[in-house]
């Protein structure tokens, strides 16, 4: 059980693996009003910059899963590095069956809604750990402009045009579903620039060191082309934001 090997090369980098800045996350920590011994669960948790640095911050404790080996090595890793490791733990594992022993003050899936097969999904999952009256944060792609065909969508890494809503109705969806919107915290054009960015230049360091590695072709191949399809699909159409939710 692990991400194909791509991720973690694209990704190598990265102690956020979606497109908020460091501010941003801190920003919601204080927006949310986070207070110390506040549990936290992280489905997806990535390298846990989230977990880790909030624990640092605000005094937060949680457990973190994700699928991926390398991010889960940098999560702990970190935790040891800002003194939380006491506090925070991340395990390997399949987020998308994963429910808390014991309910949580906070639980969060920030940027991988597919473990739940979406985002009606995702909220279910999370429901299942969260405590009454606890917050919920679902991070999520929107449209910034509804793409003009199936084509520009795909370019964009959807499927298609179904995939995403707008900002609007994503919203509306999360009070379809039961929840009030309390807060959301969005990535801007420079914070989508940084998260894409970076991913060129740890594609190229790994491909300057890997040079007959089975994988160089592939690489190779996308370094050529995702900047200018960044530039011309994803930085034009797709939002990003983490929303944090109520149950009513």
């Amino acid at each position: 059980m692990d991400l194909p090997r791509i991720f973690t090369i694209r990704e190598s980098s990265h102690r956020i693996h979606n497109p908020l800045t460091a501010a941003k996350f801190a920003a919601l920590g204080e927006a949310l009003r986070l207070t110390p011994g506040t549990r936290v669960l992280d489905l997806a948790s990535g390298s846990g910059e989230m977990l880790c640095t909030w624990a640092r911050d605000h005094g937060i404790t949680g457990t973190g899963v994700d699928i991926s080996t390398v991010f889960t090595e940098h999560a702990r890793a970190r935790a040891v590095e800002l003194g939380v490791a006491g506090r925070v733990e991340f395990v390997h594992g399949d987020a998308s069956g994963h429910v808390a022993d014991q309910p949580v003050d906070l639980a969060a899936c920030v940027g991988a809604t597919w473990i739940g097969n979406g985002v009606a999904g995702t909220t279910e999952l999370l429901g299942r750990s969260l405590r009454p009256g606890g917050v919920m944060l679902v991070g999520e792609p929107y449209w910034l402009r509804t793409p003009p065909d199936e084509e520009t969508a795909t370019a964009c890494h959807a499927t298609g045009i179904a995939d995403f809503l707008r900002l609007p109705d994503l919203i509306e969806q999360f009070q379809d579903l039961g929840y009030d919107v309390v807060e959301m915290m969005l990535a801007d054009q420079d914070s989508w620039d940084r998260y894409v960015a970076a991913q060129w230049l740890s594609m190229r360091r790994w491909l300057d060191r890997n040079p007959d590695d089975e994988l160089a072709p592939e690489v190779r191949e996308e370094l050529t082309t995702e900047p200018a399809r960044y530039a011309r699909s994803t930085r034009e159409y797709l939002g990003w934001g983490v929303f944090a939710l109520m149950k009513r």
